[in-house]
């Protein structure tokens, strides 16, 4: 049986035709070994550069733009999140009405910070991670962290000096609330200081104004979750050609999850600029089947009942249509996760990540994401706080009943009524006007999942 002009598997029996082929009737083939790999092989033909496209963003300390203007309070450990909610709230009714050109305020909440090996190898990853979000381009060099006090980790390891860029007027150290210090008497005091802390933070957000930058300071994550069969044939391909024209224009295009382009891994590695990018490729991904074989799962675990459901055989059959979300440009670039981009690895990137939406979304934040692309012929209600989304259906049904939570249509392809080309088109010009302030459904809803860190190492 093949599709994307790849074997995704062998029938097991006579299948009718016009029958649906699902996983039942197919024996999927195994997975390519991570050896003898074609390595920096193929050269795309080299397109013109996209000159004279901008959009209006927030210029930030250390050279990077925001799409958003945000005060995020970073935490951690997971103790502090009742009281941060509590004073999240009150910031909202009593601060931010002050303060109008602010969009509003992030708690960023996790599940880590105590109760953990906190100097395994592999605890790098949830740390870094948290480290890089604080210093996610929408928070415009704003640092401002809770903490309980006891916690494994202490404010000073997740933000060492000398790793952050402060906005001008900042305290050149993180702003740090400790609940447990001695001054803290009762709830109260907690959050006047939370309060006192947030405002200062506020008014120095307040006297940014957008202006205007050009395209190639976009950093854009494409995902895709919720996912089935239309995925790969109207959606997908729509934000890959959009994908090929940010790179273009200069701008940075992440896309992730491994086991959703483990069975592509040979396209991924001649597509690399280099060889040594190939072989960094390999290195993450060899790493990932590892930390699979240690939990005794395999790739096959991937596809959910949904996708089934949704016309998806297998996962090297979800692989091939989502890998072309990454378009066609040379992959410039891979991190590790947690890792941060720096400001010249520009253009298309890999950024290792499960493929949890939750979880991949956080990855790519902690790279410095400041907008997202999320792709679901299922449907799903998926945000993120600190970063606009923009939703894309596969189906035109999806995008009917689903009218005020998709963003963009790309079930018009299936149907005739616009080319792959001409949807590449209007999502890249729907992501310049969402950069620019132009809310996504997702933030008139305020539908926002917690962040979920990855972490590989083990709990104590």
């Amino acid at each position: 049986m093949r599709r994307y002009d790849v074997t995704i598997g062998r029938a097991s029996q006579a299948i009718r035709a016009g029958s649906w082929v699902h996983e039942k009737l197919l024996e999927m083939p195994a997975a390519r070994t991570l050896e003898a790999l074609p390595m920096a092989t193929v050269t795309p033909a080299p397109q013109p550069p996209l000159e004279g496209y901008t959009f209006e963003g927030y210029r930030n300390p250390d050279g990077s733009v925001g799409t958003r203007n945000l005060l995020a309070i970073t935490t951690t450990v997971q103790c502090v999140a009742g009281v941060v909610a509590h004073a999240l709230q009150r910031i909202r009714d009593e601060l931010l009405p002050q303060y109008p050109n602010v969009d509003g305020v992030v708690a960023l909440e996790h599940s880590y910070g105590c109760g953990v090996a906190i100097d395994a190898p592999d605890a790098v990853i949830p740390i870094r991670t948290l480290r890089h979000i604080s210093l996610n381009p929408n928070f415009g060099g704003e640092v401002m962290v809770v903490s309980l006090g006891c916690e494994k980790l202490q404010p000073e390891r997740m933000l060492p000096p000398g790793t952050i860029t402060l906005m001008p007027g900042a305290p050149q150290t993180p702003d740090l609330v400790r609940l447990q210090d001695d001054k803290h008497v009762g709830f109260q005091s907690m959050i006047s200081s939370i309060l006192e802390a947030a405002e200062q933070h506020l008014e120095r957000l307040n006297r940014r104004r957008r202006e205007t930058v050009p395209a190639s300071e976009l950093v854009v994550g494409v995902q895709c979750g919720g996912s089935d069969a239309f995925s790969g044939v109207t959606a997908n391909p729509a934000v890959g050609f959009a994908a090929d024209l940010l790179v273009r224009a200069g701008a940075t295009i992440m896309f992730s999850e491994n086991t959703e382009v483990r069975d592509a891994v040979e396209q991924l590695t001649s597509r690399a600029a280099t060889p040594e990018v190939a072989e960094a490729i390999v290195r993450e991904l060899g790493w990932y089947d590892r930390y699979l074989e240690r939990g005794r799962v395999d790739r096959s675990a991937n596809t959910t009942p949904g996708n089934k459901a949704g016309g998806l055989s297998n996962i090297v059959e979800k692989a091939m249509g989502s890998i072309v979300k990454s378009g066609r440009m040379p992959i410039a670039h891979v991190l590790a996760p947690g890792e941060k981009l720096r400001r010249d690895q520009r253009g298309l990137v890999f950024a290792a990540t499960p493929a949890s939406d939750f979880i991949c979304g956080t990855l790519q934040l902690a790279a410095g994401m400041n907008l997202h692309v999320f792709t679901t012929g299922r449907g799903t209600p998926y945000g993120l706080a600190a970063c606009p989304v923009v939703k894309v259906a596969t189906r035109s049904d999806l995008a009917r009943r689903w009218h005020d939570l998709m963003d963009l249509n790309a079930g018009q392809v299936a149907d005739g009524a616009k080319s792959i080309e001409e949807l590449g088109w209007e999502l890249f010009h729907l992501l310049l006007d969402v950069a620019s302030g132009r809310r996504t459904w997702a933030e008139q809803h305020r539908l926002h999942n917690s962040l979920v860190l990855f972490n590989p190492a083990p709990v104590t």
